[in-house]
C-alpha cells in the first residue's frame, strides 16, 4: 500500500513512525513532513492546507489511503475533495470537522444530545458578551472565553476575574487577536475538576475507544502561564476510572456520533472529547476532530496493533469487529519548545544530542518543529520535539523521558518539568 500522511508536526511523526511498522505499507509519504519524518518517509513540499495540491499528488501517485493529521485541512474539506476523486481518506469530512472548527456548533449539538457541558453564550459584539460575563461569572467573574474558530489551541482564556474576561473579549472581538477565528466568542461557566482527553475511533457507527490520556496545556510548571498547543501528556490518566470511561463512551461519544448520523453526517476518523471530571462526573469542554498533539505521541508508543489496518477499516466503514491491543506500561511525552513559545519564537537554532538517542530503547523522540540543516537538525517551529517514553510504572516512564530530555539541548530550549505529576499525586 501507498500511504500519505498530511501534516508536519509531532503528531504526524508519531503516526508515520507507527504506520511505517506495518507490513502492508510499501511506500510512505508526508506533506509537508519535518526533519524527523524525512528519515522514514518521502516528504512532499505541499502545505497541509493545500487541498488541491494534495489531491493532485494523491491521484498522480495512486495513494491507497490519505491520513489527515491537523484540523485545518479537515475543516477545509480535504477528505471531501479526496473522496470526490474516488480516494480513501482517514478523517472526517468538512461537515463532521465542524465539531472542532466551530465551538458554537459543538455546544449546540451537545445541548441537542443532552450531553453534560458548561452553560454558555455565543457573541459577536462586545457589550452583550460583557453583560453575559456579569451574569454567569459566579460572583467573581470566573469564566472561560474561547474564540469560536480554529486558533491553534491558543484562543482560549481561562479568566479568574471579570476584568480578565473583558480583556479577552476585547482581544478577540475588537483587536482580532485570532483573526476570523475570533470574530465570535463562546463564553462558558468555569468548571472545577481535572481535565482528561478521551479519544475514540469511529466509522460513523462502530466506536472503538483508545486508552485515556491527559494533556498539559499551560506553558509553565504548575499549570501557570498562557495556553499552548500542549506541553506534554501521559497515558493512562488515572482520573478516567473504568466507571468514568464507560460513562463517557455511553453518554458522550455514542450520542454525538448518533446525532451527527441523524443529521446526515457519517463521522469517521478520530473523535476527541476534552473532558473536565469532578467527583467522577465528566463534562465536555470541547471536541477535536483528530488525534491530540501531544496525546498522540503518548498513545502511539503504547499501541501494539497494526494502525494502518484499523485506519483502513475506518475509511472503508468496516470497523465492526476490530479490536486494539495496548502495551500495559504507562507512557509520558515531554514537549521541548523553542525560546519565546507560545509567543514570538526563535528559529534556526542547532539541536544537539539527538544522535545519542538513536538507539534509545525506552522510547522515541518525535520531531515537530524541526528542519534539516547543514550541520544536522535545527529548530523550525514553536513546539520542536516530543520525547516519549515507556516505563514499568508511571514514575519510571517519567524518569525515562526526562533522562532523554537531559541529553538534548539548543539555545533557549524550554520545557515543563512536572509532566505526569498530577497522576503521581493520585497514586
Amino acid at each position: 500500500m501507498k500511504i500519505l500522511v498530511v501534516g508536519g508536526g509531532g503528531r504526524e511523526h508519531a503516526l508515520c513512525w507507527k504506520i511505517r511498522q506495518s507490513p502492508h505499507v510499501r511506500e510512505l509519504y508526508s506533506a509537508p513532513g519535518n526533519g524527523g519524518i524525512a528519515e522514514i518517509a518521502h516528504c512532499v513540499p505541499l502545505s497541509a492546507g493545500d487541498v488541491e495540491g494534495i489531491c493532485r499528488f494523491a491521484v498522480e501517485q495512486a495513494i491507497d489511503l490519505t491520513v489527515v493529521g491537523p484540523e485545518l485541512p479537515l475543516t477545509l474539506g480535504l477528505v471531501d475533495a479526496l473522496e470526490r476523486r474516488g480516494l480513501l481518506a482517514f478523517g472526517p469530512n468538512a461537515a463532521g470537522a465542524r465539531l472542532e472548527g466551530s465551538k458554537a456548533f459543538t455546544k449546540r449539538l451537545l445541548e441537542e444530545c443532552g450531553v453534560a457541558t458548561a452553560s454558555f453564550g455565543v457573541f459577536s459584539e462586545v457589550e452583550p458578551a460583557r453583560d453575559f460575563v456579569r451574569r454567569i461569572g459566579d460572583g467573581g467573574g470566573r469564566v472561560v472565553v474561547k474564540a469560536d474558530g480554529l486558533a491553534a489551541g491558543k484562543g482560549v482564556s481561562i479568566c479568574s476575574s471579570a476584568a480578565e474576561a473583558f480583556d479577552a473579549i476585547e482581544q478577540s472581538l475588537r483587536e482580532r487577536a485570532f483573526g476570523d477565528a475570533g470574530s465570535s466568542v463562546v463564553i462558558e461557566e468555569f468548571l472545577e475538576g481535572e481535565e482528561a482527553s478521551f479519544l475514540a475511533l469511529t466509522d460513523g457507527e462502530t466506536v472503538i475507544p483508545l486508552e485515556s490520556s491527559q494533556d498539559h496545556k499551560r506553558i509553565f510548571d504548575g499549570d501557570r502561564g498562557p495556553n499552548t498547543g500542549g506541553m506534554g501528556a501521559y497515558s493512562p490518566a488515572p482520573v478516567v476510572t473504568p466507571e468514568v470511561h464507560d460513562r463517557v463512551l455511553s453518554t458522550v461519544i455514542a450520542p454525538v456520533v448518533a446525532r451527527l448520523r441523524a443529521r446526515g453526517i457519517r463521522y469517521q476518523g478520530v473523535l476527541y472529547a476534552g473532558l473536565m471530571i469532578h467527583d467522577g462526573v465528566p463534562r465536555v469542554l470541547e471536541f477535536n476532530a483528530r488525534f491530540g498533539d501531544p496525546e498522540c505521541q503518548a498513545l502511539i508508543v503504547r499501541l501494539e496493533s497494526d494502525l494502518i489496518e484499523t485506519m483502513m477499516a475506518v475509511a472503508e466503514r468496516k470497523l465492526a469487529g476490530h479490536r486494539l491491543r495496548w502495551d500495559p506500561r504507562p507512557s509520558v511525552c515531554v514537549v521541548l519548545a523553542a525560546e519565546g513559545y507560545p509567543g514570538e519564537i526563535s528559529k534556526g537554532d542547532e539541536i544537539h544530542g539527538l544522535e545519542a538517542l538513536r538507539q534509545w530503547t525506552d522510547g522515541v523522540v518525535f520531531h515537530a518543529g524541526t528542519a534539516k540543516s547543514d550541520d544536522g537538525v535545527a529548530t523550525a517551529g514553536g513546539r520542536v520535539l516530543g520525547v516519549s517514553a515507556l516505563g514499568d510504572t508511571l514514575s519510571h516512564a517519567i524518569a525515562n523521558a526526562y533522562g532523554a530530555v537531559d541529553k538534548i539541548r539548543w539555545r533557549g530550549m524550554q520545557y515543563r518539568r512536572d509532566i505526569g505529576a498530577r497522576a503521581l499525586g493520585r497514586s
